[in-house]
Formats: structure tokens, C-alpha cells, sequence
């Protein structure tokens, strides 16, 4: 009984000192869209400056200028928490902004992703739309399906379909539809048709200047580099070695946030690239914490419950962990539990 109490008071605990960095600083978020937006705009002039000179190169300035761009998705997904600014109309503006560079359509993208924080790492989720990233069978289950149903699982979630086709194939493609939106969400759906016109103006405008060639072969790649990293970081968030995922009667919002969120250690650069995102733990204990300020209340958290961080050489195997094992407790590959079955 003294154990319960101690784990919930930590559990409060925590809770309160992350709540302390859940307001925003204006000046902050200000500096955040300057050192977001500047940098990328440039990369994207330096693209269009190298493309007549070198195409190789071009791709090559690709890679960072995706990675900013995951930088850019960050303060839409805050926009989208209301955790950016602390006005509601600064927060729409600024999202529906980067929607226009991210191609991600706000409102529509940001009420799907509520349907994740609502009950992330549950082996009895249900909701979140198409999302194959916030579910997880378990070994149990997928033994029951039949050979067939096996194959249908499995396909989508290999690493190399789940974390580099289908990302730039979700972004920009899937996301010109409400495919998986509710009819009854009649605003987010709008958002998505909406967005589409803004796009096809913005890229219009684009095509006028530069001509559809060099627009295709500079965006594109950019959304490439962007989606696949992006997802990558988004799947190894709550799918890595010490995950803990938990059926619907003993899941609790402390411990789904402290032990079934990575906290990802990346270099301090890498983390600035990211938006801060890599603090994952720290976001899902508080939705409301702006990314500018999760370092500061990761630091405050870790002081009272120290969790360890989940390494690069870790974040490059989780996409490989796929169904959880309730003998172990803990995140298997497919090809363990076939080997067993076999």
C-alpha cells in the first residue's frame, strides 16, 4: 500500500513540476518561427540557386533543408496543442501558415493527433484514423489471425514500408484527402479542401517564376527528407526497447507518459533541429508545454524521477520492434514470434 502511495505521489509530482513551463513566452515563440522560417527559406533559395549548376548538389541540400522542415512541423504541432502562443487566433494563424510548407492540413492533422494523446501506448486502442503508428497488437492476437491476415498486418509495418515509402506517400498524397476523417467533422474537413486551394495557389505562383520542372525536383525531395525523418522520430516516440505499452484497465497517463514516451537522447544541435520533440515523455506528460521550453521542464521532471534516454544506436533498431509480448513484457520483431510459432 506504501508502494501505491509513493507511485502516485511521484506521479503527481511530476506532473506539477512539468506544469510549471506549460506557459508560453511570446518573445520565445517569436525567436522560434525567426530561427524556423529564416533558415529554411534560405535553404530553399540555395536550392533554386544550385539547380542550374548541379542537380546532385541540389539533392544534396535536400537533406537539411528537410530537416528544417520537421522543425517548421513542430511549431504546427504546437500551434495545434494551443501550447505555442498563448492566443488561440496567434496559433491557428501560425499553423495554418506552416500547414502551407509542411503540406499537412492544420485543423484536420491536429484534431487526428488528439486521438493519439488521448490514449497513446493502450493495446486496446481503437480510434486515430489510419494511424499504424500509435496501435500495437500483441503477440497473442496476431498469432490468433489467419496466415493471410498475418500478411496484411505485417506488410504496411515493415521498416522500410512503414518509415520511407509511405511517409512522403502520406504527406503528399493522402493528405489532399480527408480519407480517414468523420463526416461529422465538417471544420477539419473543410480544412483539408481549404488547404489544398492554398497549396495549389502557393505552388502555382512557384511554377509561374521557376517553371514546374525545377519546383518538382526541388519540393519534392524536400518532403522526402522531411517525411521520412519526421515519421521516423514520431515512431520511435512510443515504439522502442523499454516501451511500455499496457491494456486499457492498467494504463494511467503518468506512467504512459513516463515509460511509454522516449526520452531521446540526441546532441544538443540535433534536438534544436527538432524542435525538442526528442523530450517525448515530457510532451505527453503535459500537451500545453511549448516545444521551446520541453529541455528546461525535462531537466525539472528528471530531477525528481530519472529516466534514461533512449539511444540513436536504440532509435535505429525500435523500427523493427512491432507487436508486444505479454509473457516478457516487452516489444518483439515479427521474425521472433514466427520463429517461435515455427
Amino acid at each position: 500500500m506504501e508502494t501505491e502511495r509513493t507511485h502516485v505521489r511521484s506521479g503527481v509530482e511530476v506532473r506539477q513540476a512539468a506544469a510549471a513551463f506549460a506557459q508560453p513566452i511570446a518573445e520565445r515563440g517569436a525567436l522560434q518561427l525567426l530561427t524556423s522560417f529564416g533558415p529554411f527559406v534560405a535553404a530553399c533559395v540555395a536550392m533554386y540557386l544550385v539547380f542550374p549548376i548541379s542537380y546532385p548538389l541540389t539533392l544534396a541540400l535536400a537533406v537539411p533543408t528537410g530537416t528544417l522542415l520537421v522543425r517548421i512541423f513542430i511549431i504546427q504541432h504546437d500551434c495545434g496543442h494551443g501550447s505555442f502562443f498563448a492566443s488561440r487566433r496567434a496559433n491557428a494563424m501560425v499553423g495554418r501558415l506552416c500547414s502551407l510548407i509542411t503540406l499537412t492540413p492544420f485543423a484536420n492533422w491536429g484534431r487526428q493527433h488528439g486521438l493519439h494523446h488521448a490514449d497513446w501506448n493502450n493495446l486496446d486502442r481503437k480510434g486515430g484514423g489510419a494511424d499504424i503508428y500509435s496501435s500495437c497488437l500483441t503477440v497473442r492476437a496476431y498469432s490468433a489471425l489467419s496466415p493471410r491476415q498475418r500478411i496484411l498486418y505485417r506488410l504496411p509495418r515493415h521498416p522500410l514500408i512503414a518509415n520511407v515509402l509511405l511517409p512522403p506517400l502520406v504527406f503528399v498524397l493522402l493528405y489532399r484527402l480527408p480519407f480517414d476523417t468523420p463526416k461529422a467533422w465538417k471544420r477539419e474537413r473543410w480544412s483539408v479542401h481549404l488547404t489544398n486551394l492554398a497549396l495549389a495557389a502557393a505552388f502555382g505562383a512557384l511554377v509561374v517564376l521557376f517553371g514546374w520542372r525545377e519546383v518538382l525536383l526541388i519540393h519534392l525531395p524536400i518532403m522526402v527528407v522531411a517525411s521520412i525523418a519526421g515519421v521516423w522520430l514520431f515512431s520511435v516516440q512510443h515504439r522502442f526497447e523499454a516501451a511500455r505499452w499496457t491494456a486499457k484497465g492498467d494504463w494511467s497517463f503518468a506512467d504512459a507518459a513516463l515509460q511509454g514516451s522516449s526520452w531521446f537522447g540526441l546532441p544538443p544541435f540535433l534536438h534544436w533541429l527538432t524542435g525538442n520533440i526528442g523530450f517525448h515523455h515530457v510532451h505527453h506528460l503535459n500537451p500545453r508545454i511549448p516545444s521551446y521550453r520541453l529541455r528546461a521542464a525535462h531537466e525539472a521532471v528528471h530531477a525528481l524521477l530519472p529516466i534514461r534516454p533512449l539511444s540513436i544506436p536504440g532509435a535505429l533498431r525500435a523500427p523493427w520492434l512491432t507487436l508486444w509480448d505479454e509473457a516478457s513484457g516487452r516489444l518483439v520483431r515479427f521474425r521472433d514470434v514466427e520463429k517461435v510459432a515455427g
